[in-house]
This record gives structure tokens, C-alpha cells and sequence, in this order.
């Protein structure tokens, strides 16, 4: 699979269907990811975070692992760099690689199901007023937010826009949720860790300033005032293969510029 937008994808799906050709495999292509996924052995990705996130949703319930060839700016999950598709190759043919299976998390609404792997965003529309949330977490009330928006997270997710609004870093085999509220009007709202287990419920309160529900980035579904979003963790899995010796906090130091103090 690969991101049919950018040019450097077109490069490197060639060489890797040359070196994959030259081993003596298999190389296919498809427009439809789930049938892909249960033809094959391994999906191989190109492209950027957002495409491996498309592609996350599009095989959910698949035990085909997939390993990301990264084309895009930043890259977490796409953590194999273009220049070492050869070695990535060669590894995964003598099975020096290691497996990793991320869980998937969904929004419930009253006519609509939605999957994300990294997180779902409930803000405002295009007016610049604050909405008001109110969110519960296993029955109990948490709060009633007023604020830009909020971002409810996966482990995989904290690295994406939940980090940039203040949430914390969170290791992918943490069981956990990040609530993050965007500009919140409370200072003292901060982000909070809760279990993987448990159901969160966002319920809009917000009558006269749009709000809206977001998957991934995805294209948003309009919520009106009363609408009530369960959030928690999908039954769907996805398994990510990475290269052997690769760690997350390696990725974190190198994708994040993170230093040691000097003397």
C-alpha cells in the first residue's frame, strides 16, 4: 500500500516490488486494503503516519502484520526510513524483526460507528467560541468542560495532537487513555490518564456553536447539543513489525530532538 499522493512513494513501491520479485516472493497490489490484507503475508506501507492510520482502519480484525516504510515528515509509526528498504527486506526474510500489536479504539454514537488508532477530537466548528463538554468516565462525572475541544487518545495517539495540546508522552504498551482538553478555559484542567478499560462519555452541551467529532483526522460528523459519544477500547488489534534493535524511546529521542543537558 502507498500514499498515491506523494512522488517518493512511486520510487520505493517499485524497489521494494523489484527486491521482493528477486527473492523469489510475491508482490501484490490492490485497491482494496481488507482484501489485501488477507491475501498476503505482510503489508508493507509507504507513506507517512496518515497513511498507516488509513490503512490501520481499513483492516481491522486482520492479524496480517504491517511494517511502515516512512516517506512523510515525522514518522512513528512509519519507523523504517526510505534508504533502508533493502535492510528491512533482508531482515524480514530471515525473521529478525519484532512483532507489536497496538489496540484500536472506537466512538459510538447514536447512529454511528467510528474506529481510530490514534484518537478522536471533539471541537468546535469554524467559529472561534468556546464549547462546552461534558464528560463521564465509567458512569462517574469527570467534569464539564469549556474549551476549544478535547482529544481522547490511545497510547499510539499520544504522540499526535494530544502532544501538541499538553498531554504526555505515553508508551505504546501502556494500557491507558489520555483525555486532553484543547485551551481549556479552567487552567487547572489538565490531561488525564485513565485505564484502556475504561468507557469514557463525551455528551455535548453546546447549542448555538458547532461541534464537531473527528476520527483520526478524518472528515468530521456533526454533534448537536444532548449528543452523547462512548468512547473505549475497540475488540480490533493491529500488529506492527519492526525492525530488529528498534525501540520506541530510540524513535522518541530521534523523531523529537530530545538531548542530554550539557556540561
Amino acid at each position: 500500500m502507498a500514499n498515491p499522493e506523494k512522488d517518493a512513494c512511486q520510487d520505493l513501491v517499485r524497489q521494494a516490488v523489484a527486491l521482493i520479485e528477486k527473492s523469489g516472493r510475491v508482490a501484490l497490489q490492490d485497491t482494496d486494503t481488507a482484501k489485501l490484507a488477507e491475501a498476503v503475508d505482510l503489508l508493507m506501507v509507504v507513506g507517512g503516519d496518515g497513511t498507516m492510520l488509513r490503512v490501520a482502519r481499513e483492516i481491522a480484525g486482520s492479524h496480517t502484520p504491517i511494517v511502515g516504510i516512512n516517506t512523510g515528515a515525522l514518522g512513528f509509526l512509519t519507523d523504517v526510513q526510505a534508504h533502508q528498504l533493502s535492510l528491512a527486506l533482508e531482515q524480514i526474510w530471515a525473521g529478525k524483526t519484532q512483532l507489536e500489536t497496538r489496540p484500536l479504539i472506537e466512538a459510538v454514537g447514536a447512529s454511528f460507528t467510528k474506529l481510530a488508532l490514534n484518537d478522536f477530537v471533539i471541537t468546535r466548528g469554524a467559529l472561534p467560541r468556546l464549547i462546552e463538554l461534558e464528560v463521564f468516565v465509567n458512569g462517574d462525572p469527570l467534569t464539564r468542560y469549556r474549551c476549544d475541544g478535547l482529544i481522547v487518545c490511545s497510547p499510539t495517539g499520544s504522540t499526535a495532537y494530544s502532544l501538541a495540546a499538553g498531554g504526555a508522552v505515553i508508551s505504546p504498551d501502556a494500557e491507558v487513555f489520555a483525555i486532553t482538553p484543547i485551551c481549556p478555559h479552567t487552567l487547572s484542567n489538565r490531561s488525564l490518564i485513565v485505564s484502556l478499560n475504561s468507557t469514557i462519555v463525551v455528551k455535548a452541551l453546546s447549542q448555538r456553536v458547532e461541534t464537531i467529532l473527528s476520527a483520526d483526522g478524518q472528515p468530521p460528523t456533526t454533534l448537536a447539543a444532548g449528543d452523547e459519544i462512548t468512547i473505549r477500547r475497540s475488540r480490533h488489534n493491529i500488529r506492527l513489525l519492526h525492525l530488529a534493535g528498534s525501540s520506541f524511546f530510540d524513535t522518541l529521542r530521534r523523531k523529537l530532538n530530545w538531548r542530554g543537558a550539557g556540561v
